[in-house]
């Protein structure tokens, strides 16, 4: 089955052979330098040198998103969330359930970021501390611009917190130069993973000191500190360890983040030029979207219920919209273990599904 979903993702045979590897306990030396050598290869990805953390966690995207907000934004400070999507929103809900004080900006949900808006709003809201804010929403497709919103930030001395969660390792985070104080990121999308281990890259002076943390089992804190001490203060998946490090190796080895970036935007590209040759059109125009997944309209005449199952029984799963785009787009994304024979024979399966229809 090819998984043009925005993850979980198709694995490479070398990945899901390292989940074979021995049993392990997380307690042992093993453990430890497993652990600490994945730290060091996420560092790699983006060239980030000793003021900066890797911070493992076992749980999914949200996770690391979750442990990013309650832990990084101190309680004496104020929160703004950029909103134009799902998870823009989502980092909203975090916020407000671990009573964080924040306020919004909010978006439609195929918008680009309004930043006239935003800086109005941090003019009436000069105790801002921290912006959330996710990178490539992948409600829409849409990779948000921070070449506008950095400085915007950085001349008010505002901390990012960035959702990287569908973006790290196949999108340029330029790190120095936009200010970015921590990203959330995932093992199982542009890293080709396996679901169940996410992290929070972080600036080491980001963490608070001498708080009461929000929380038990996401603080960043308490994870940074021992994972430098080479523990782990909670049982961490270990096999999904071993596929991810081997994942990190793989693209390491494959010409990194950039290298990545070009294979997506080749299969992306092949894909939006055959569907349009066919008549189905980009949500969003060209250059707004990520090369990680693409939103079309539906096919006339299909539901997505009905276009989804007819791809699936031709081993092809596609994603549905949200919300109110739920009925009227479809999303594919190009991450994952997919050759370009995969996503040109996409293309004449969809061909043949609407020729007979």
């Amino acid at each position: 089955m090819i998984l043009l979903n925005p993850g979980p993702v198709n694995l490479s045979d070398r990945v899901r052979n390292a989940l074979l590897r021995p049993d392990l306990c997380h307690r042992e030396v093993e453990f430890s330098q497993l652990q600490t050598r994945i730290r060091e290869q996420l560092l790699q990805v983006y060239g980030l040198g000793s003021g900066w953390a890797a911070v493992l966690l076992t749980g999914s995207g949200t996770a690391a998103m979750e442990a990013m907000i309650s832990s990084l934004v101190p309680r004496n400070g104020k929160l703004l969330v950029i909103e134009n999507g799902v998870y823009g929103e989502r980092l909203s809900k975090i916020a407000k359930i671990h009573e964080i004080n924040y306020i919004t900006l909010s978006h439609p949900w195929n918008a680009e970021i309004d930043i006239n808006a935003l800086v109005k709003l941090l003019d009436e809201n000069t105790d801002i501390t921290h912006l959330a804010v996710v990178h490539h929403e992948t409600t829409t497709g849409r990779l948000n611009n921070f070449l506008e919103l950095a400085p915007i930030c950085q001349e008010r001395q505002i901390k990012i917190l960035v959702d990287a969660v569908s973006s790290f390792g196949a999108e340029e985070l330029n790190f120095a130069d936009w200010g970015i104080t921590a990203c959330a990121a995932t093992a199982n999308k542009c890293l080709h993973g396996v679901p169940g281990v996410s992290f929070v890259i972080l600036q080491r002076d980001a963490l608070p000191v001498d708080t009461i943390p929000r929380t038990l089992y996401l603080d960043l804190g308490t994870y940074c500190q021992q994972q430098d001490q080479g523990g782990t203060p909670f049982t961490q998946s270990v096999q999904t360890f071993y596929a991810l490090t081997e994942a990190l190796q793989e693209m390491t080895e494959a010409g990194g983040w950039r290298s990545r970036h070009s294979y997506y935007n080749q299969l992306a590209s092949l894909v939006r030029d055959g569907l349009a040759s066919i008549g189905i059109k980009p949500l969003l125009p060209l250059g707004s979207s990520s090369v990680v997944l693409n939103a079309y309209y539906l096919p006339d005449g299909f539901s997505y219920e009905e276009f989804h199952d007819q791809l699936k029984a031709q081993n092809y799963i596609i994603y549905s919209g949200q919300g109110n785009l739920a009925q009227s787009i479809f999303r594919v994304s190009t991450m994952g273990a997919i050759t370009q024979a995969d996503m040109e024979r996409f293309i004449v399966v969809v061909k043949e599904i609407i020729r007979n229809s």
